[in-house]
């Protein structure tokens, strides 16, 4: 019973242990061989039978509580019936040398030295957390069968030997020991962390040695990829995947691919990866052979690698060439792609190239025959055609009247008004028009056109429409400082001289007169049929008013006044019937010393009268000293008329300025109000 106990009790013990046994470290596993072998010594040298060596190899295997504590239950089985001592005997556990073992005494001797290299032989010396090399004996879709060397194989996940797609049944492996056993008494092993413990090294060392490495992309990130190279995530750029543009990144996530380390940022640990290095170099060989062996005006096949605005990239087999868009089509090409697509195959010639440079220029329509050649040769000056707008300019339109043959329609020749404008007032792209043939030359593949030849020339019958002296109305097109331009009809232009625009005002600049685009009578003075312009009034619609001021204001004669400007050299006074006068400033000084000022009304007597020059000079100072002088003058009594002569003499000049042309002037003051309201009416 107490035996039946005490082999239970061992059992018991031992399984729990198992259960709950923990991977160890190599000194443990040590400790516990050494063990092993003193209880395998002390087994030897006492006989026992097959129970009792069962019960000894559990006791073994048991920790040294267990074996103090059976120890203790053994002790008081001297009790039992001699038969049970007898058959229990050949164990006398109370004959080993406990203080001996305690002390290590028989770790010295020759056997324990046997026993531990015999014991060394079966297992395997895998420590945890050390990177040892094993060899794969099996691998499932998901999982690698790895054998160490150890009591139990390793098992790896298949996804961190992506970047190996070739990985086979017995090669051979790096792993990383995460532990000898888990609680299902697997061992733990990964392939990810034994190459990132040495990848760093191993990615410098690539830099260093220009080594060609292989590493797995793992998916696309902003401008590249993203790279597994030893373990370390690596950019790729788009740029360096290949020397043709890529178009798409995502038919190359899931590949394994050869690169070259390019760059390596020791302090942020970041790693740039090329796989476009590889092949540059052999390209540029290749390039050197194939440049060496091209010439002008050879013709070759070639594949649209890129399009761009400017041009189209041709690859001709290891070099690349450019078709410049205006070498593309001898018509107008407003975008390549209206020509060509990618990755379309066609045959180009070799316009140029440039050995040191490796640049190659290509044309693709100088394999047709230039549009010239096939136009109409009776086509001649004159000849009206028919064409399509396809490029505007401010200075002209191209039109197209044929494939590749275009001609400029000049803005100066849209439109016979001699008024330049930008020829989208005219035109737009687009359009379709007829025009003239004004010039035509075939070796220099030039041809100008013309729209407003197809209307009759105004300037081929200007003097009968427009004779001398008729009045018509015209449209202000522009100012300067010496008068007015103005068309009468398209084509017609004319000047109104800054002179010419009133009779009695005094202008500075026409636009105190008129406005831009306002309507304004005029008449014909001159027409200039050479130079294309007509010499026109508005002042000579109304008659010369200087003709009757001229008996008006006579010298001497003295009207009120009133002062409308004053500025250094005088002052400008209001006259009736809108005339103006001028005074000095020593005529400007009234009776009582002080000087005239604006507004004031005052009476002037008038010393100089210019017909010519449209021009009254008056003094009002004059007028109370003439008055003074005649009053201090002495009186002398003459004979009988010399008094009455000279006194009528003043009343026959006032008869003069007053009786003779006072109605004349009413009138004529009347129709001049009269036409200058209906002009302010017509500006308005």
């Amino acid at each position: 019973m107490t035996e039946s106990k005490k082999k239970t009790t061992a059992k018991e013990v031992v399984e729990k242990n198992e259960d709950v046994v923990k991977p160890v470290k190599k000194a443990k596993v040590k400790e516990s061989k050494e063990k092993l072998i003193e209880e395998a010594l002390e087994v030897e040298a006492v006989p026992v039978d097959e129970e009792k060596e069962l019960k000894v190899s559990e006791v073994s295997e048991a920790p040294e509580a267990v074996i103090a504590e059976e120890k203790k239950e053994k002790r008081p089985k001297k009790s039992k019936p001699e038969h049970e001592t007898e058959r229990q005997a050949p164990v006398a556990n109370e004959d080993f040398d406990w203080v001996g073992f305690e002390k290590d005494e028989l770790k010295n001797s020759p056997k324990h030295k046997e026993y531990e290299a015999m014991y060394d032989e079966t297992l395997s010396t895998v420590a945890v957390d050390e990177v040892v090399h094993g060899t794969v004996i099996q691998m499932t879709p998901r999982e690698v069968v790895i054998n160490i060397g150890y009591k139990s194989e390793g098992v790896v996940s298949l996804n961190e030997f992506r970047y190996n797609p070739n990985l086979k049944v017995g090669d051979t492996v790096e792993v990383y020991v995460e532990s000898q056993e888990d609680k299902k008494g697997q061992l733990l092993l990964s392939h990810k962390k034994a190459r990132a413990i040495n990848s760093w090294d191993r990615v410098n060392a690539s830099l260093e040695k220009d080594e060609i490495i292989t590493g797995y992309i793992k998916c696309r990130t902003k401008g590249g990829m993203i790279v597994d190279v030893f373990g370390i995530e690596a950019f790729l750029p788009g740029s360096q995947i290949d020397v043709k543009p890529i178009r798409d990144y995502d038919v190359f996530v899931g590949k394994t691919m050869e690169f070259k380390v390019v760059k390596i940022n020791q302090e942020f640990k970041n790693v740039v990866v090329s796989h476009k290095a590889l092949i540059e170099a052999e390209l540029e060989q290749q390039k050197k052979e194939i440049i060496a062996k091209l010439e002008k005006g050879q013709v070759l096949e070639g594949t649209v690698k890129n399009i761009t605005s400017y041009g189209v990239f041709i690859d001709l087999g290891g070099v690349d060439g450019l078709i410049h868009i205006t070498d593309l089509s001898w018509g107008r090409v407003n975008h390549p792609e209206e020509i060509v697509s990618l990755d379309q195959k066609l045959n180009v010639v070799i316009l140029d190239f440039d050995d040191e440079k490796k640049r190659i220029a290509l044309g693709l329509k100088q394999l047709t025959p230039h549009p010239w050649d096939s136009v109409n040769p009776d086509l001649k000056i004159g000849d009206k055609v028919k064409g399509k707008v396809v490029v505007m300019a401010d200075y002209g339109a191209f039109v197209e009247i044929a494939t590749g043959v275009e001609g400029l329609i000049h803005v100066s020749e849209m439109s016979w008004s001699q008024h330049l404008r930008s020829a989208q007032e005219f035109m737009k792209v687009g359009d379709e028009v007829e025009a003239v043939v004004l010039t035509l030359d075939r070796a220099e593949r030039k041809m100008s056109l013309g729209i407003k030849q197809l209307k009759p020339d105004p300037w081929q019958n200007i003097d009968d429409k427009y004779t001398v002296g008729s009045k018509h109305m015209a449209k202000v097109r522009n100012f300067t400082n010496f008068g007015v331009f103005v068309e009468i009809e398209e084509g017609v232009d004319g000047l109104i001289h800054i002179s010419d625009l009133s009779w009695t005002k005094k202008i500075k600049h026409p636009v105190e007169f008129t406005a831009i685009d306002a309507e304004i009578e005029v008449v014909v003075l001159e027409i200039d049929k050479e130079n294309r312009r007509l010499s026109l009034g508005h002042k000579q619609l109304e008659e010369n008013p200087w003709d009757v001021f001229e008996g008006l204001f006579t010298v001497d004669s003295v009207h009120e006044g009133t002062v409308m400007e004053v500025f250094d050299k005088g002052a400008v006074i209001a006259l009736p019937y809108g005339v103006e006068g001028f005074a000095t400033p020593k005529h400007m000084v009234k009776e009582d010393g002080t000087m005239a000022k604006v507004d004031e009304k005052l009476m002037f007597k008038v010393i100089e009268f210019n017909k010519s020059a449209k021009k009254i000079i008056v003094s009002h100072s004059r007028v109370f000293e003439d008055e003074k002088k005649s009053t201090e003058a002495p009186v002398k009594k003459t004979e009988g008329e010399t008094p009455k002569k000279s006194a009528r003499k003043p009343k026959s000049n006032a008869e003069k300025t007053t009786l003779g042309d006072i109605t004349q002037l009413a009138a004529l003051k009347e129709e001049m109000e009269e036409k200058q309201n209906k002009a302010s009416k017509k500006e308005k």
